[in-house]
């Protein structure tokens, strides 16, 4: 069959088990003799195992059996886990990603067969191999007197009726198999009628199946516990099956027992004939469900339903949310022709205001993603960050359960990896370090996510050392970047401030983690091109505490519609402190900077009809008062100046396309409710 349409599920549940593998690595590193986590991570990889033998990945299904073996025979307590062993379980992590990357990419597996990790896997098996294979046969002797104890011949034959028992006949007089097959799925299955729809693929093409526990109905259903029975004709062989049915995702068990005449139980005559079930009904049954699943996927759908929660494809929701930006588009311009009507149409379009409102909130719910997803892959790089800088690193996360858009999502990822690198590199001290400063031997990162208002806050603290403000200062005199004097005149938080300058690095030789100049300009880079910002706030000997602020979306905000010269310009609501009417002659300069003064505080002026390019509709001379936005970047206030203020409004951001997207100042474009286009100002560029 054509597992192509299998492809996208492939790989979407195989990202997920690989996540799932790594926090289980990291527990079993931790407690190496916990059986839990141990099942869990065993688990996982004879999920790979199936779903890649399925897909027809040779390379990743060998790689997955070979560790099955190795984590069987942990389970089995036949040796415990140390660190090496769980360094190649990591390697096979590694390489597992890969290969996904790779059939992501390209539908193919790939060349790499990843001989060194499973030569390592098969090292550490040779020496249980006469162990395990003493226990296998104890354990099938054991099996085998068992079932005889309980049938006197054969295990558990079910109960056939006298139909069943003639087809039988005739298919052992023509030399033909007949097998009964018990498949057990995993305890932890969700998709039960997902399973049994790809086993019965398998049986209705190698065979003919005349009877199956419960029916085909109920197991079409999930009507049943984690296993089923068939009974089968077939020239195939029971090994063929066993290995057919075994490649299967979350198969726990295939037990086959062979059907001779002495096996045969006659039962009564009454017996209903509707208890089997012929190979047409099921042919009915599974065939209607495999034309849904490739005419429209709802079969797919249905089967990837988890609880209350259903897998959606990001390009449906970017759809849905251009959508509601259309609608809310269409509202702003209905409420700026109300003003001529009558109160019906006024009533009408307050009524289309909340329903697009509550339609907005609604879409912006299913667009949000726990930042757990990002969180979940830093403990496994800290762990190998400690282990390349012989550093005790313990890395603690709260707050994985905040929520954010997944568009910023995605993008905020790169970041905290530079953060949190810098943090374990030029943050904490060497063991021998800490111990002379009178600090616990291990060295602690901490990384909290916590919403606050229309934003999110992610910290990273670290209780290392904090930053060295002088040397900070000898390197902006030793580059160049500013005068002795000026930098010397500065405070250690506005010194700290070039870490963030491109080419500034602090590190006295090149490592690979660090030393590059490259890292923190880049973080910052990213971090406002999300309409986000960046501070920093150090201890000397104490530690270093980042903070990224980033809004909840990047869709629909509110914002401020302001005048400059001939044109209008939106500014974010989330970045203005206040407004003010400042006089002309209250304007100062300082350092050949205009400034004003505000409660005490000295605010530099931004005069956008400068930066932007746009003539002054009145000069400053011939007006009483200037208006003036007090924006926020951080705790730093700039006073932008504008020639008038048009209101509030929510806005849709639009992107200015590949062609526009490097244009300095400018975050996108909204289209107004008279059709005309406005610019988004980008705040964070434009503050001083």
């Amino acid at each position: 069959m054509d597992m192509n349409q299998y492809l996208d599920i492939f790989i979407e549940e195989a990202r997920e088990h690989l996540q799932q593998l790594n926090v289980s690595l990291l527990e079993l590193e931790k407690n190496n003799k916990n059986k839990e986590v141990l099942n869990e991570v065993f688990r996982v990889a004879h999920t790979l195992k199936g779903m890649s033998g399925t897909m027809g990945y040779t390379k990743m299904q060998t790689l997955t059996h070979r560790m099955e073996d190795v984590l069987d025979a942990l389970r089995n307590d036949r040796f415990v886990a140390d660190s090496n062993m769980v360094d190649v379980l990591f390697k096979c992590l590694d390489a597992l990603e890969i290969y996904v990357n790779t059939i992501a990419a390209t539908g193919q597996e790939g060349d790499k067969s990843f001989s060194d990790v499973v030569d390592a896997l098969h090292k550490i098996m040779e020496n249980t191999k006469s162990v395990k294979k003493a226990e296998d046969t104890a354990a099938a002797s054991a099996e085998v007197k068992d079932s005889e104890s309980e049938s006197g011949i054969k295990p558990n034959i079910v109960e056939l009726n006298q139909y069943d028992i003639n087809v039988i006949k005739k298919a052992i007089e023509t030399n033909m198999n007949v097998y009964q097959m018990r498949v057990v799925l995993d305890q932890g299955c969700l998709l039960k009628a997902a399973r049994a729809f790809i086993v019965f693929q398998i049986l209705e093409k190698n065979s003919e199946v005349i009877k199956s526990i419960p029916k085909v109905e109920d197991i079409e259903d999930e009507r049943f516990d984690f296993s089923f029975t068939v009974v089968v004709i077939t020239e195939k062989s029971k090994d063929f099956f066993i290995q057919e049915i075994n490649s299967v995702a979350e198969i726990s068990a295939v037990e086959i027992t062979p059907i001779a005449y002495d096996d045969l139980v006659s039962v009564e005559d009454n017996t209903e004939i509707s208890e089997s079930t012929d190979t047409q009904k099921i042919e009915t049954t599974f065939a209607a469900a495999a034309a849904a699943q490739s005419n429209t996927g709802d079969q797919h759908k249905k089967f990837q339903k988890t609880g209350k929660t259903v897998r959606v494809d990001i390009d449906r929701l970017d759809l849905l949310m251009n959508l509601v930006s259309e609608l809310i588009i269409i509202k702003t311009r209905l409420e700026e022709s109300s003003v001529r009507k009558d109160d019906a149409n006024i009533e009408s379009i307050e009524y289309l205001e909340r329903i697009t409102t509550s339609l907005h909130d609604a879409v912006m719910r299913v667009r949000m993603v726990p930042v757990e997803t990002v969180f979940n892959r830093f403990p496994r790089m800290i762990r190998d960050i400690s282990r390349e800088l012989n550093k005790d690193i313990e890395l603690h996360m709260s707050g994985e359960d905040t929520e954010l858009d997944r568009t910023v999502i995605d993008e905020i990822g790169d970041p905290l990896i530079h953060i949190l690198r810098n943090s374990a590199d030029h943050g904490l001290e060497t063991h021998e370090e800490r111990l002379k400063a009178n600090k616990p031997s291990v060295g602690n990162i901490y990384l909290r996510a916590f919403q606050d208002g229309n934003n999110v806050v992610i910290e990273v603290e670290d209780d290392g050392q904090g930053i060295d403000a002088e040397k900070v200062r000898n390197k902006i005199i030793q580059k160049g970047m500013d005068s002795p004097e000026i930098v010397e005149s500065l405070s250690d938080k506005e010194v700290i401030e070039y870490l963030f300058k491109p080419n500034f690095s602090t590190a006295d030789k090149v490592t690979d983690l660090s030393g590059r100049g490259v890292g923190l300009d880049v973080v910052k880079t990213k971090i406002e091109t999300l309409g986000g910002l960046v501070e920093v706030d150090s201890t000397r000997g104490k530690g270093t505490v980042f903070t990224i602020r980033i809004p909840l979306t990047l869709a629909i905000i509110q914002a401020l519609l302001v005048r400059i010269g001939s044109e209008k310009y939106a500014i974010p609501l989330g970045s203005i402190q206040e407004i003010e009417n400042v006089k002309p002659e209250e304007i100062r300069m300082v350092r050949n900077q205009e400034v004003i003064l505000l409660r005490d505080m000295v605010v530099p002026i931004v005069r956008l009809g400068d930066i932007l390019g746009v003539p002054d509709v009145e000069p400053d001379e011939d007006k009483k008062s200037i208006t003036c936005v007090i924006a926020k970047k951080g705790e730093k206030l700039s006073a932008f100046v504008v020639d008038s203020l048009i209101g509030q409004q929510e806005i849709v951001i639009k992107s200015l396309g590949k062609v526009l997207s490097g244009v300095k100042y400018i975050a996108g474009a909204t289209i107004l409710g008279d059709g005309n286009v406005a610019l988004i100002l980008d705040v964070n560029s434009l503050a001083l």
